[in-house]
């Protein structure tokens, strides 16, 4: 492990694969501004990987921000609160990003946000007060995975895990809300890596930023400089720009050496990763005992008349967000929820923003073409790309011959979508929806036993 001037540190092992992006970081000296109070918000009950929550409010009730309305007894999944004041209006099916439905609660605002009367800094004295704490925050991964945070941290004492990774990454091209967190809030993140570090044990931990991030750099390493930490216990370390430095899997590999082997999580080599922003809002939820019911947003894309980084009540229409941004420059042509990367087409802007939104782009005609199909050369770029080693052009010849046997051979579930394959592909290919099709195969062969 190398270390550059002032003790930053280098990654440990550089990936393979990946793929160079055009960053695009327009917004990134954009301070985050709080939009106006929305005339009403649609809050899913389904916001998280794992169970969805079941209302615990009606029609007609007068609720306050931070209210609980929506929760579960499963353990994957993370309770829902009010994200404005006012009655509610509606509980109701709506349709979700990804076509699926899912039930919802409509507030009506009363344009006072009135906090509700309940909320208080929640009392710590156990590593499982904390895990509880954490879980009625709501909190679920802000970087865009969307898995409850409790759930991650609720590991047993004797597993073995040393290494916290705090992921600020952010290699996504567009998105800087969480450049803007390490920009804005660091004593926020300052305060949380302390207060889980501590509670949890942790030998270790690696905040990882990319080398595109100087000013995030440079604040980080004040962190990690802080006087409390006599064992130098906390570190930063610079990545090299690269597509997808970011995901879980790649990020443990970068600050640590350590492989997650296919089908297993970062807890099995013993690490934990969160979320730069996932940390700061930990750290702001234990002083005041507010929920998670708003998050920050990078808007943009060639489309978008005044791009911004907002501050939005959960379950605010996109329309609302993007009037808020000056409105459309020109006609949209691609709309996406998230990164162009990984992110989720949608069809239109009545759509409400969700826990795990970290941005939306809308992109005009001339950056919405698609590459012409054509027939695969056998280059091997979409082999090189993959970071998991995986060979998508094998896959696509066994889901196009629905063959389950072939595709569980070439480890299609280990796949995790991140698009580096179809953006390096020169025929075309759309190689991130064969990948998909190729799970399905295998879920319904699954279903079938």
């Amino acid at each position: 492990m190398a270390k550059l001037p002032g003790g930053v540190l280098t990654a440990v092992k550089q990936v393979r694969g990946g793929v160079k992006v055009a960053h695009h970081k327009n917004t990134a000296d954009c301070e985050v501004i709080r939009i106006d109070t929305p005339k009403s918000v649609t809050i899913p009950m389904q916001m998280n990987i794992g169970a969805p929550c079941e209302p615990v409010v009606k029609v007609g009730d007068e609720v306050a921000v931070g209210q609980l309305i929506g929760d579960t007894d499963k353990f994957v999944s993370a309770p829902i609160h009010a994200t404005v004041s006012g009655k509610v209006t509606a509980i109701s099916d709506i349709k979700m990003p990804q076509g699926n439905m899912a039930k919802a609660v409509t507030i009506e605002s009363d344009g006072e946000m009135r906090l509700w009367e309940g909320i208080k800094a929640p009392e710590i004295n156990s590593r499982e007060d904390f895990i509880k704490a954490v879980r009625a925050s709501g909190l679920v991964g802000l970087g865009g995975a969307g898995f409850p945070t409790h759930v991650k941290l609720s590991f047993p004492p004797d597993k073995g895990i040393d290494t916290l990774v705090i992921n600020a990454a952010e290699c996504e091209p567009y998105i800087t809300v969480d450049y803007r967190e390490c920009i804005d809030n660091s004593w926020d993140i300052l305060s949380a890596v302390y207060m889980i570090k501590d509670m949890f044990g942790f030998k270790k931990v690696v905040i990882a930023v990319e080398d595109n991030k100087p000013e995030a750099l440079k604040i980080l390493k004040r962190i990690a400089d802080d006087r409390e930490d006599v064992n130098d216990e906390v570190k930063v370390m610079v990545l090299k720009s690269k597509y997808p430095q970011g995901a879980e899997k790649m990020m443990v590999q970068s600050a640590t050496g350590r492989k997650v082997p296919p089908g297993k999580l970062p807890a099995d080599v013993g690490c934990v990763v969160m979320n730069v922003a996932s940390v700061a809002f930990i750290s702001r939820y234990i002083k005041t005992g507010k929920p998670l019911v708003s998050r920050s947003l990078t808007i943009d894309g060639s489309a978008i008349k005044e791009p911004k980084n907002v501050r939005v009540p959960i379950g605010t229409n996109i329309g609302e967000i993007i009037d808020f941004c000056g409105g459309f420059s020109k006609d949209p042509c691609k709309l996406i929820m998230g990164g162009p990367m990984m992110g989720v087409a949608i069809v239109g802007t009545d759509f409400p923003v969700l826990k795990q939104n970290n941005a939306i782009l809308a992109f005009a005609e001339d950056d919405a073409i698609l590459k012409k199909e054509t027939d695969c050369i056998r280059c091997g770029s979409c082999a090189s790309a993959c970071p998991l080693s995986l060979t998508p052009t094998n896959i696509v010849r066994a889901v196009k011959a629905k063959d389950p046997a072939a595709l569980n051979r070439m480890g299609a579930m280990v796949c995790m979508e991140c698009g580096s394959c179809a953006f390096s592909c020169p025929a075309g290919k759309p190689l991130v929806q064969y990948m998909r099709l190729a799970k399905t195969i295998l879920r319904e062969e699954a279903a079938k036993k």
